[in-house]
């Protein structure tokens, strides 16, 4: 077996461990998917999701802060200030990972009474799945055919 070259980089800049560090853990992943589906009020977030306020605080300051949701104020009749979340731009990129996630669920976890959740599309109805395609359109199947070399920010270990 061959060693990878991998080996001889900085695996500290790696755009996916960036990535996991502001959206990486469960809880985090989970309040996502029921921000993308309307759950956005910190109490129904809480009561939903079954998540401590101590977490689910700390995850929504952190969102926040990495840009991925924002905090919004509103107030029912009588009551005080209290705060919603929505998908900013770069929050709603995330949908293809939160696709894919449900895709592989499905495929790899599935529930017998069949899948929990289906996404379509708003403008024909059809079911909407995540896919790879390369930057000239192309299908891409598996992950054999896709190699991952270094870029322009990749570091070599010394």
């Amino acid at each position: 077996m061959t060693q990878s070259p991998w080996l001889g980089y900085d695996s500290s800049v790696c755009s996916v461990a960036r990535t996991l560090e502001q959206v990486g853990d469960r809880w985090t992943v989970l309040i996502l998917r029921d921000v993308f589906r309307g759950v956005r009020r910190f109490e129904e977030l809480q009561q939903h999701l079954g998540i401590s306020r101590d977490v689910l605080t700390r995850r929504l300051r952190g969102l926040v802060e990495a840009g991925i949701l924002q905090r919004r104020g509103y107030r029912d009749e009588g009551t005080r200030e209290r705060f919603e979340y929505a998908v900013t731009k770069a929050g709603a990129e995330l949908t293809t990972v939160l696709l894919a996630l449900l895709d592989w669920g499905d495929a790899h976890l599935p529930s017998p009474d069949g899948p929990p959740a289906v996404a379509t599309h708003v403008g024909c109805g059809g079911t909407v799945h995540a896919e790879l395609l390369c930057s000239h359109g192309h299908p891409v199947g598996s992950s054999r055919e896709v190699a991952v070399e270094p870029g322009p920010g990749a570091r070599r270990t010394a």
